[in-house]
């Protein structure tokens, strides 16, 4: 649960948690907040904003029918901020691993290697893209790891893919 698409349901339970707590919303669970999808991940990124002052996160807060306080748009932005590192620390975590093992079967002692990147929340999101190199570099101080944007990695990937099954089978006809 760490690409994009999980991202804003994952505040939105956190932050009806919360609710249930009697800590955000005067206890107040509103139905907007009870819908499933209404905390879209795009609003993380907003959130997270270095640029977005308080009042600007209560604003959106409002669009999204929801009545808080400045208290509650503190929580919100740490709430939002927690689930973004969790969720980049995670993504970094799992390429360490894979670069290391990488780096110990080729029986390097340091291994430089370029990662394709695709997706929204590591083109769009303010902080995401430098947590997820930080976590690497931490965790696999040995990889010299270049990440590159890959506009279109899955659409390419299967395109490549599909050319590789298809060599095979040529060459498995002959």
């Amino acid at each position: 649960m760490t690409s994009g698409m999980y991202l804003g349901e994952i505040v939105r339970q956190i932050l009806i948690d919360l609710t249930k707590q009697g800590l955000l919303f005067r206890g107040h669970i509103s139905e907007s907040l009870r819908k499933r999808g209404i905390f879209e991940t795009k609003f993380l990124s907003q959130i997270e904003s270095d640029r977005l002052a308080l009042l600007q996160v209560r604003r959106i807060l409002q669009q999204l029918g929801l009545d808080s306080t400045c208290d509650d748009s503190i929580i919100v932005k740490e709430v939002c901020g927690v689930v973004s590192r969790r969720a980049a620390r995670l993504c970094g975590a799992g390429l360490a691993a894979i670069v290391e093992k990488k780096r110990e079967n080729r029986g390097v002692e340091r291994l430089q290697i370029t990662v394709g990147v695709d997706g929204t929340l590591y083109k769009l999101h303010p902080h995401f893209s430098r947590v997820l190199r930080e976590t690497v570099k931490e965790l696999a101080p040995q990889c010299d790891v270049t990440f590159m944007l890959s506009e279109d990695g899955s659409g390419k990937g299967a395109a490549l893919i599909t050319a590789v099954a298809k060599r095979l089978h040529n060459v498995g006809q002959k």
